[in-house]
């Protein structure tokens, strides 16, 4: 088993901070996390893909162990979010990787692999969404604030930062509950709670209404360039839909699909079974 290192970059005067594992000459690929975790979330694919894989997991700004800058000197837009990661790839030396994207990984992801096609050598979702069949009825409220952004509709999203809601992001839809550990939302809910991350956090979801807008661009670049694809999908995910994930085909015919029985959060239930897809996926 490959021991995983913990660093931080500097990206432009702003700390990246990354999980690390691997060796060096090995196939690169990158984790990208979600709302509202952190690279933590990929505590257990990590060991498991390690000895064949040079992983990289790092915190996105505002998330984790990486900076928050204040929102008047960084704007939390997903164009600057995608910007400090792409940037930080090219810090740290990954020119040429596979991408695992997850909920807001995605977004972040699919940019990357629109500015620089030719450095993408394969896209893995894990419940990260590029197509409106995949958005669920969960998605009102936020669906509202991005075409009325007022106080009273802002206020009211502040109900999906609140730690009944992150636990219930991790254990919706999953049969056995104790199969969740309470690490992922523990963590999760302490990063919610420090000073100004609330703010952060709303003005992420206002900015969501970009990446929908994105979704054509996607597609197109699925459609051109054919990426190796393969979906690991939690089939009971409240927000992105099992339908978001077969429309990848759409555009990428050889895309590989699969359903596990669990939520939003599959790694905390499937890692093993994520892995062994992906083993499968990737060539050495």
């Amino acid at each position: 088993m490959s021991n995983i290192h913990y660093r931080t970059a500097d990206v432009g005067g702003l700390k990246v901070f990354y999980r690390e594992a691997g060796s060096a000459a090995a196939p690169k690929l990158l984790l990208l996390h979600g709302f509202p975790s952190a690279g933590h979330m990929f505590r257990d694919l990590i060991p498991l893909l390690a000895d064949r894989f040079h992983i990289v997991a790092p915190d996105l700004p505002g998330f984790g162990q990486s900076d928050m800058p204040a929102r008047d000197s960084f704007k939390y837009t997903f164009d600057n979010v995608a910007d400090v990661i792409d940037r930080f790839t090219q810090t740290i030396g990954f020119l040429k990787f596979a991408v695992y994207i997850f909920d807001y990984g995605a977004p972040t992801g699919l940019r990357l692999a629109v500015k620089h096609p030719e450095r993408i050598t394969a896209i893995i979702s894990q419940n990260g969404n590029a197509y409106e069949e995949g958005l669920s009825e969960g998605w009102s409220p936020i669906r509202a604030y991005w075409l009325d952004a007022s106080e009273a509709n802002r206020k009211a999203l502040r109900e999906f930062l609140a730690p009944k809601a992150t636990y219930w992001q991790y254990t919706h839809g999953v049969s056995d509950t104790s199969r969740v550990s309470p690490d992922g939302y523990s963590l999760d809910n302490f990063y919610l709670a420090r000073p100004g991350a609330d703010e952060v956090q709303l003005d992420l979801f206002g900015d969501y209404k970009s990446n929908v807008a994105l979704y054509p661009t996607f597609q197109k670049y699925f459609r051109t360039h054919k990426p190796p694809f393969l979906a690991v999908w939690g089939k009971n995910d409240p927000f992105f839909l099992p339908p978001g994930a077969e429309a990848f085909k759409r555009d990428i015919p050889n895309a590989t699909i699969r359903f596990f029985d669990t939520g939003h959060f599959a790694l905390e239930t499937h890692a093993e079974e994520v892995a062994e897809e992906i083993r499968k996926f990737l060539p050495r």
